[in-house]
């Protein structure tokens, strides 16, 4: 099947092969031809760690943004296939003792529950603080943590094409419905922004949206259209997909659908941004990546790029630099460098705040105006989006020069303070306030919020 939609003064776009979406899973480990040639040792390993931490990859990644000669250094690889060291060496070892016995399926999951409960499955205060109400019922499946913007996570949308190894959300994706955040409720999600016209954009997240199919989308979004929806004036769309299944905009079978409702969101007066998530330049160097970019492009909508600073995967400033360079050449705005957050592996994962800093302004001097549009590192932290300003010293203290982007007072937002110099923290609750002060200004305000008394 050749997918070929048009718009009046619009790009044509290119012919592309239909390609069958074929995925694996921590079941289908011995089915991945590309690793079986890896030391027994390896795939022993992979196994242990898919028992606890969700393992997905297609074959398009496999084949295509794998370079199997960099094994086991090839950041795509690490991205996606489970690593020893994504555990720790007590949770390891508790685990492999399990496999190398023989046990049943229902003790080794007892125990992956066991060992995710010590691995903070929801940071942020995010199933505490983030639980907005409509008609005195708590919402499943959204989220309202910054006045101007809700998070809505469709059920259908609660999987990806492929799991990254890093994922803060990796809660969703392991069969525990206490963890999950998920709703099919279109009427609730539009009273509720009926209600709350503070609101100017929603964004669907995830998991991946773009694993839904187009009605379902539809059923979301197009009633947004109509007048008692004018406040929404951002439709945000969170997705892997443009690296991790590009066809899903090309070549699949309501891939039109899906184009043709970016357009028709565009013509009715929103503002469309696909919020693309990428971790390395590889990830955008194949025909049909670039394509899927020209095609939602084409529609008027635009794409914003982002993903977290990893060790094993992007942890340098020319990977970074290449990686916006080659986003600005595509028309993709450089939007976040985000900082890992602190859940599930990220013993694995972290970057000292130092470091990070170091590296983001390495990069930034080797791009051009364009692709300085990149803020970070920045923190998704419980008070709200804390950025790494700078490095510097003040009356003979080192200190870190940090802001607000987001916050959940707006008050906050673009307040600059200070916190002691550290080789060794990788976030905001390891830092301490400078210049002898006990508290950052915000935590009183924050410790209030998080016992319901503001």
């Amino acid at each position: 099947m050749n997918s070929i939609v048009t718009f009046p003064n619009r790009i044509p776009v290119q012919e592309f092969e239909e390609r069958r979406f074929k995925v694996f899973t921590d079941r289908q480990l011995d089915k991945i031809e590309a690793i079986q040639n890896l030391p027994e040792e390896t795939l022993f390993e992979m196994k242990v760690v898919a028992s606890v931490l969700p393992f997905r990859v297609n074959e398009y990644v496999i084949n295509e943004l794998i370079n199997w000669d960099k094994v086991p250094n090839d950041p795509i690889y690490q991205l996606v296939f489970p690593q020893k060291g994504m555990l720790k060496d007590e949770h390891y070892e508790r685990m492999a003792a399990l496999h190398r016995e023989g046990a049943d399926k229902k003790d080794i999951q007892a125990v992956a529950k066991e060992i995710r409960d010590e691995l903070n499955p929801h940071p942020a205060g995010q199933m505490e603080m983030n639980m907005p109400e409509l008609d005195g019922e708590v919402l499943d499946g959204v989220q309202h943590k910054y006045r101007e913007t809700v998070l809505f996570f469709p059920s259908q949308g609660q999987t990806c094409h492929s799991y990254c190894t890093f994922c803060f959300r990796w809660a969703q994706f392991v069969g525990d419905k206490d963890l999950k955040m998920a709703s099919t409720d279109a009427e609730k999600l539009h009273g509720y922004l009926q209600e709350h016209t503070e609101v100017t954009d929603l964004l669907v997240t995830g998991g991946d949206p773009m694993v839904m199919k187009t009605k379902n989308l539809v059923q979301y979004l197009e009633p947004l259209l109509q007048p008692e929806f004018d406040h929404i004036q951002t439709i945000r769309i969170g997705t892997k997909a443009l690296t991790f299944w590009p066809y899903r905009f090309v070549t699949d079978k309501d891939a039109d659908e899906l184009i043709e409702l970016f357009a028709k969101l565009v013509d009715g007066g929103k503002h469309v941004a696909i919020m693309a998530h990428y971790n390395h330049w590889q990830e955008i160097t194949t025909d049909i990546a670039e394509e899927a970019i020209r095609r939602i492009r084409a529609t008027g909508a635009e794409i914003r790029a982002q993903g977290p600073l990893i060790k094993h995967v992007n942890d340098n400033a020319d990977d970074w630099a290449k990686l916006w360079k080659r986003e600005v050449k595509l028309g993709i705005i450089p939007y976040y460098m985000f900082v890992e957050r602190d859940t599930g592996a990220k013993n694995y994962f972290e970057v000292p705040l130092a470091e990070a800093y170091h590296i983001y302004r390495e990069a930034m001097k080797q791009v051009s105006g364009l692709a300085r549009t990149a803020r970070g590192p920045s923190m998704s932290a419980g008070p709200g989006k804390v950025e790494v300003q700078g490095i510097t010293e003040i009356k003979g203290e080192k200190v870190f020069v940090l802001r607000f982007l987001q916050g959940r007072n707006p008050d906050w937002v673009q307040r600059p303070f200070f916190a002691k110099y550290s080789e060794t923290a990788t976030w905001l609750h390891e830092l301490e306030p400078a210049f002898g002060e006990e508290k950052f200004f915000f935590e009183d305000e924050f410790e209030a919020m998080k016992q319901g008394k503001a």
